[in-house]
């Protein structure tokens, strides 16, 4: 009897096509849909608006950006409606499709991860893209509405009462994070979840770290002041990959 036939002998994968090796199939699963998320969440919706509707490139404009905030300024409200809606949808798309697929709560929060990733570093515009902020929160929908429904007012208020986008995005994804956690604490939100949560907002406030460095140097440009001349022919400057120019202030 050939040795790889032996009882108790691991049977080699010339022998009968086994590969001791082969991937498991649940994490093959996971790695495809983060792989996924990713992918759905470098769309760059705000440069795919402008080139279906005749828009302004809104890499040429501002910061840089591709979000809703810069589309805001390159294109006018309704086309940045139209950007921000579509950057919550590719948020939440890959959560969605991750639970679908029958995947554990931390699988489909890496899912999630990987959009947010995907969106601040986009492939398709060699790593630019924008900050995050509206896919994360598309994310978080998936997982929990009413987390967003309790941080909403805290980005909403401060962006009232200060006139920074920035500064809004930022204390409201971590109203988020803290209340994702107290929800976790009480038991009304799977552990796992604190996957997706805590490693959004944290990309998010990486991605914002030239606005926080404005913020404490009392720089930051806040919502209606005119943009000085200079930093409107650094924006017009920038190459195909996207991306803001040093310094350049904006969210």
């Amino acid at each position: 009897m050939p040795d790889a036939l032996r009882p108790g002998t691991r049977p080699s994968a010339l022998a009968v096509g086994y590969d001791p090796d082969a991937l498991d199939p649940q994490l093959l699963q996971a790695l495809c849909l983060i792989a996924l998320g990713y992918l759905i969440g470098s769309l760059p919706m705000g440069v795919i608006v402008a080139r279906i509707t005749g828009g302004v490139d809104p890499r040429t404009v501002g910061s840089g950006r591709t979000g809703g905030t810069n589309a805001l300024r390159a294109m006018g409200p309704r086309r940045a409606l139209t950007v921000g809606l579509l950057d919550v949808a590719k948020g939440a798309l890959p959560v969605l499709i991750a639970l679908w697929a029958g995947a554990v709560a931390g699988v489909a929060a890496l899912t999630g991860v990987a959009a947010v990733l995907g969106a601040w570093r986009s492939v398709w515009l060699r790593f630019g893209g924008g900050r995050g902020v509206a896919t994360g929160v598309g994310g978080m929908l998936a997982v929990s509405v009413p987390v967003v429904l309790l941080a909403l007012p805290v980005f909403v208020g401060v962006i009232w009462r200060t006139r920074f986008v920035s500064l809004g995005s930022l204390l409201g994804t971590g109203a988020g994070a803290i209340v994702s956690v107290v929800f976790v604490v009480l038991g009304w939100l799977d552990a796992g979840w604190l996957l997706y949560t805590i490693p959004a907002v944290a990309i998010v406030w990486v991605a914002h770290s030239d606005n926080i460095g404005r913020l404490l140097a009392g720089t930051e440009r806040r919502i209606g002041t005119p943009r000085e001349p200079q930093a409107e022919s650094d924006g017009a400057a920038l190459s195909e990959a996207g991306g803001p120019p040093p310094g350049a202030p904006g969210h």
